[in-house]
């Protein structure tokens, strides 16, 4: 202990040297670029940064090693040394048939796995003719009403072999019913397939708004999924906790972090609360992150991420499998760094973003297509996004090393930042009685509107820099070749539903209903039913009108 409280006092005097002689005496004739250099979430960052004697005192308890507690260097042994992220393309768009035939294209282009975008009106429960729905059909993801559509979805993909994730939420026990229908229909048991459905609803309150339900009937069903899937879809990730929309909406990466580890908080106690055994089902969550500009921070914020989960699952929770303990993630590249202006140069921002995801460890990835700031990406964009990731796996050598930017004073001193301003907000939300009042409170939504704000701020006042936006600007014409949806899409995708229902037994549908709404009624797992009601081809607006005649639906808590 005292031979390395030498080396920090040795270390700490020369710098103070090297400051005073050198340093200073040269920003004194040649001044920095900037006044203050900050990270995009506004974190000072140093000239230099120092050797971390504290973490290396405590490297078994703070960094250990990859597969092991507490995963801050991953959660696999050999990480990408053993297989590659999978890497996946969110699509989805107009009809079923549509979104098919890029699903196969993407798979035949070497990607692994699917994810699917719905639109809005599935989203929100709503069936394609309903007159909420008008407008909306397919435009910015794929129309599903019946298990008739997710039929052509996934026609001639075998669901034993791909996994698939699902961005849905307050809707997500229908779908999750539909994808394992479909499954059945191809001859597969529950237990052959695997996949994610993000299946959280509190990101929603705080920063998406496709809630249907009240707060505590939403946790009802997330908890029903939690139940039905550890004993009948053991491959199935019930939920992934999502700090993507968090970020989108303007957050900074501390803010990402402990929000979102907070919502995971609330669902396992939701889970427990319910009767679970928290080692039956914590090896099921999986989290959703965004991946920012700033490279090394989004490196250190997925770290800390990491460590953190695994610190509460132990500590907080007493779990005892170190997959329980395991936080395993998705991360897309962030839309809201995507420009329309001059949008090749979005190809450089998801190259930097998919390295942060990758140097930090992710499970899985999307990156975002050039022209997505302007529409729905084509094809030969969706290709660029793809390559870029196996560029980065095949070409950059990054993959060939586990966590290759630890020890970096500057990653180690920036992990243990986040980590430590991600716990401040998680007491906090605590001390307001947990992250569903917080919520009510308006305190998360008022946290992440100030720091869009100063961002807003930064970026008008030329403080931030952002090319081709507000500095480096050309001329440029309309943008041709974008893929648009027109509204022969929601005619023909209402055409179909009414076959649908012209066809099935509506008595059988009447019957199913019925059964759901006296169980939803009561405090039965709702799952099985739901899943009964599908295969008979029931909608999901039936389905979604049947549990709001029993929950009802949530009114947004205006935040000013």
């Amino acid at each position: 202990m005292s031979d390395l409280t030498d080396l920090k006092s040795k270390v700490q005097q020369a710098y103070k040297d090297w400051e005073e002689n050198s340093y200073k005496k040269f920003t004194a004739k040649a001044p920095e670029r900037l006044k203050e250099f900050t990270t995009v979430s506004f974190s000072p960052v140093d000239p230099i940064y120092l050797p971390n004697t504290d973490n290396f005192e405590n490297y078994n308890e703070k960094l250990g090693f990859p597969g092991t507690y507490p995963y801050t260097r991953g959660v696999q042994p050999t990480m990408y040394r053993g297989r590659f992220w999978t890497m996946r393309q969110y699509a989805g768009f107009g009809t079923a048939k549509e979104s098919n035939e890029r699903y196969r294209y993407l798979l035949e282009q070497g990607q692994s796995g699917l994810s699917v975008a719905f639109d809005l009106p599935t989203q929100i429960g709503y069936d394609s003719d309903d007159p909420m729905s008008y407008g909306e059909v397919g435009k910015v993801g794929v129309a599903i009403d019946t298990l008739a559509d997710m039929e052509i979805l996934f026609n001639k993909i075998p669901l034993d072999k791909v996994s698939t994730s699902m961005t849905i939420n307050a809707p997500a026990s229908v779908l999750l019913a539909l994808y394992i229908a479909v499954a059945e229909k191809q001859g597969f048991t529950k237990d052959q397939i695997s996949g994610t459905i993000q299946n959280d609803i509190l990101k929603e309150y705080i920063a998406r708004g496709t809630y249907i339900y009240p707060p505590k009937p939403s946790m009802r069903l997330i908890t029903n999924i939690f139940e039905y899937c550890s004993k009948e879809v053991p491959k199935w990730n019930t939920i992934s906790i999502s700090g993507y929309h968090i970020r989108e909406a303007g957050s900074t990466a501390s803010q990402e972090v402990g929000f979102t580890i907070a919502d995971g908080i609330a669902y396992v106690d939701a889970a427990i609360k319910a009767g679970l055994d928290v080692d039956a089902f914590a090896g099921r969550l999986s989290f959703f992150f965004n991946a920012h500009n700033d490279l090394l921070e989004e490196v250190a914020k997925y770290r800390a991420a990491r460590r953190l989960w695994a610190k509460i699952m132990k500590n907080r929770f007493s779990a005892k499998k170190p997959k329980s303990m395991m936080l395993r993630f998705h991360t897309q590249t962030a839309g809201s760094t995507l420009a329309a202006q001059q949008v090749d140069n979005n190809i450089v921002r998801v190259t930097i973003q998919t390295l942060a995801a990758v140097l930090g460890g992710t499970q899985s990835l999307h990156t975002n297509s050039r022209d997505e700031a302007l529409a729905l990406p084509t094809e030969a964009s969706v290709r660029i996004a793809l390559r870029t990731q196996q560029i980065v796996a095949n070409e950059s050598g990054v993959a060939n090393t586990i966590d290759p930017l630890a020890g970096s004073y500057y990653i180690e001193e920036m992990t243990d930042k986040i980590e430590k301003e991600a716990e401040e907000y998680i007491q906090k939300i605590d001390d307001l009685g947990g992250m569903v009042e917080a919520i009510e409170a308006g305190y998360v939504q008022g946290e992440i509107q100030r720091a869009a704000y100063r961002y807003e701020q930064e970026l008008e006042r030329n403080e931030r820099i952002v090319v081709g936006v507000n500095k480096y600007q050309v001329e440029e014409g309309e943008p041709t070749g974008l893929l648009k949806i027109d509204m022969s899409v929601q005619e023909e995708q209402i055409k179909f539903l009414n076959k649908v229902r012209s066809e099935r037994s509506a008595d059988e549908v009447k019957n199913k209903l019925a059964i759901l709404k006296k169980a939803a009624q009561g405090t039965d797992n709702l799952m099985p039913l739901i899943v009964d009601a599908v295969k008979v081809y029931a909608s999901v607006g039936e389905i979604s009108n049947t549990l709001r005649d029993v929950f009802g639906e949530y009114k947004e808590h205006v935040v000013i």
